[in-house]
């Protein structure tokens, strides 16, 4: 009988790695121990090798719980690639085609499955765990059974029944992110006996965590960039806005390309294969950019929106510097960030009334009578359900992710914006067009500055949003785009629905609503919650970035970085004569006409540092402003 492997040997032999980072190791052993733990490991950390090495070691199957369907894509073709048998159960699979998938699980000598928390409450698959021999069970992004995780989803804390159906197989949950409230929380959901808590300082110690304001900030991340050369990642808050600022760097000359949700998983890879291999620099994209992606050369992470949560801009910035070298986390905000901000997460929260009221409506909607429509399936319009109620769009799609996420619904969405626009002619063609038939140019007009790179790529657009913003008709806007694209002046592309929605229970109006009522209001405080945070890590500009991060996650540091834009700021400090000085230049400059920060500074000889404080100062005493096309202007 083959002797049992040490975990180095397996390292050495699957990642080629001779040693254990720290404490990775630790962890290991509990698992070989068959003890329960939780393991808290900032991002870039390791996780996936402190439950894949003692799977290896021990005779049987490792089942990992993971909500993200690209990771567990990610994670299984890695183990594949180096001759692990892995199995994914993933949504879309038919009933035989799972059937036989288990099966193998049991006969076919697989070391790992792969599947989500829904997939795990069929009963056929708890049927089949029962007939395996599973040496460990890992809860990846552990955080998300916790109420007061970041990303709370309900049907995560139904994984619990992998302890009644193996109640002596050793449990390890795994997150990259969680205060001390949400680990409590895990330990006591997930029924861990006696479980170690290991958990590695979440300080990243070559990482310089800024935050600039600038009212330019596509300057400033120029700037940056031109200063910290190698890899980088520019997250943005929009897909537009991922476009716009990659050809903005192209035009200048920094190497860069967009990556979002709408385009093709074929343009997706090659984009990705062409930064992973350094043939592109920096990559701008949408927060769904990084999850599970390894560069260890990351030099500079930038956002130019804020994060929606200090978990997330934590994951996010720690994609910076994984090879330990210096590198630069960077947040560029400007005046208006902090009512965006609210705007976008608070202001739609969805209350407990709304989402009655918005129940009520889907089943009326599609006519289900009370005490019907369980599991019945049909295709929404959205904008045309939120118009038939006269609903705000952005507060009904969060009340219905809130369906969602409580198992009330099923939301299978294909795009909300069902409408793809591209122009296809020149601009002084389109002019000659519009010239020709006048009585399409205000539609075409509003679009056109509504939505950047509409000639350079299919853009989705929203024909009711157009149709209120102009005082028409949602059908006058489609009509108009049938004729331009009979006229060859655009692509167009739609459909009549946008998503699907499973009613998962029956129909019993606001007692089907009260039973998730609670969690409703605690998802909407917390997330009030995380808003106010973020916020008060942007603004405060007294302490170490650091420890500011450190705290919130329970950590207690007393020492300041020394690399942050605080510690930087207070190692140079500015004299209040000079001060004075660069604002009476600033000032000086501004009475002539206004100008950008970045036209301040090519027309004033002191060094930015101290125009931009100058600037700072200023907009504080209410001497100047910034304008809509971000130049500063004397009150």
């Amino acid at each position: 009988m083959e002797s049992r492997k040490s975990p180095h040997e397996v390292l050495k032999k699957y990642w080629g790695f001779s040693s254990f980072r720290e404490p990775q190791e630790q962890i290991i052993q509990q698992a070989l121990d068959k003890k329960d733990s939780l393991v808290l490991l900032p991002t870039g950390g390791g996780k996936s090798v402190c439950f894949q090495v003692p799977a290896l070691i021990n005779d049987g199957i490792c089942i990992v719980v993971s909500p993200l369907i690209a990771l567990i894509k990610d994670q299984v073709n890695a183990l594949k690639d180096k001759g692990i048998k892995a199995i994914a159960l993933t949504s879309g699979l038919k009933y035989t085609e799972v059937d036989s998938l288990l099966d193998n699980c049991i006969y076919g000598n697989y070391k790992f499955l792969y599947l989500s928390p829904e997939r795990l409450q069929q009963d056929l698959v708890q049927e089949r765990i029962k007939a395996m021999n599973v040496n460990l069970i890992a809860i990846d992004e552990a955080h998300c059974i916790s109420q007061w995780g970041n990303d709370f989803r309900p049907a995560y804390r139904n994984t619990a029944v992998l302890k009644e159906l193996l109640p002596e197989t050793p449990v390890m949950a795994l997150t990259a992110s969680a205060t001390k409230m949400v680990a409590e929380d895990i330990i006591e959901n997930l029924h861990l006996k006696n479980p170690i808590t290991i958990k590695k300082s979440f300080k990243r110690e070559n990482i310089s965590y800024r935050v600039y304001h600038s009212e330019d900030k596509i300057s400033k991340l120029e700037q940056l960039l031109k200063e910290n050369t190698g890899a980088a990642i520019v997250y943005a808050g929009t897909r537009r806005t991922t476009v716009e600022t990659s050809e903005i760097l192209n035009k200048v000359g920094i190497s860069a390309t967009f990556f979002h949700g709408g385009i093709s998983n074929t343009e997706k890879n090659k984009k990705l294969d062409a930064w992973l291999n350094n043939q592109t620099r920096v990559m701008v994209a949408t927060n769904a950019f990084g999850m599970g992606i390894d560069k260890a050369d990351v030099g500079v992470v930038a956002h130019l929106d804020f994060p929606d949560s200090l978990e997330s801009y934590y994951q996010e910035a720690g994609r910076a510097g994984r090879n330990g070298e210096k590198a630069i986390a960077v947040i560029i905000k400007n005046q208006s960030d902090e009512e965006s901000l609210k705007n976008q997460f608070i202001k739609t929260l969805p209350s407990v009334d709304f989402i009655k009221l918005l129940y009520k409506k889907l089943n009326n909607y599609f006519q289900i009578s009370y005490g019907e429509g369980s599991n019945q399936t049909y295709p929404l319009n959205f904008n045309l359900f939120c118009h038939t109620y006269k609903l705000n769009l952005r507060i009904a799609y969060n009340g219905l992710k809130m369906l969602d996420r409580h198992s009330v619904i099923s939301l299978l969405e294909t795009h909300l914006k069902k409408t793809t626009v591209q122009f296809i002619v020149t601009n002084s063609q389109l002019f000659y067009y519009l010239d020709q038939n006048p009585s399409v140019e205000k539609i075409v007009q509003h679009i056109l500055r509504t939505y950047g790179g509409i000639f350079d790529l299919p853009t989705n657009i929203n024909p009711l949003a157009i149709a209120k913003k102009i005082g028409t008709f949602e059908q006058k806007i489609l009509d108009v785009l049938t004729q331009l694209q009979k006229d060859n002046i655009i692509t167009l592309e739609g459909s009549d629905t946008d998503a699907t929605i499973t009613f998962l229970v029956p129909r019993e109006d606001d007692k089907t609503i009260n039973v998730i009522s609670k969690l409703i209001t605690q998802q909407n405080e917390l997330k009030t919650q995380q808003i106010t945070q973020v916020l008060r890590y942007v603004n405060n500009d007294k302490v170490c970035k650091s420890i500011q991060l450190l705290t919130y996650f329970d950590e207690k540091v007393n020492e300041s970085c020394g690399i942050c834009s605080v510690c930087l700021q207070k190692k140079s400090k500015i004299s209040s004569d000079v001060l004075s000085i660069a604002k009476e230049e600033v000032l000086k400059c501004l009475k002539k006409a206004p100008l950008s920060s970045k036209e301040l500074l090519e027309n004033i000889t002191f060094k930015e540092m101290y125009v931009l404080e100058a600037l700072k100062e200023l907009s504080s005493e209410e001497i100047i402003s910034v304008n809509q096309i971000n130049q500063y202007y004397i009150l």
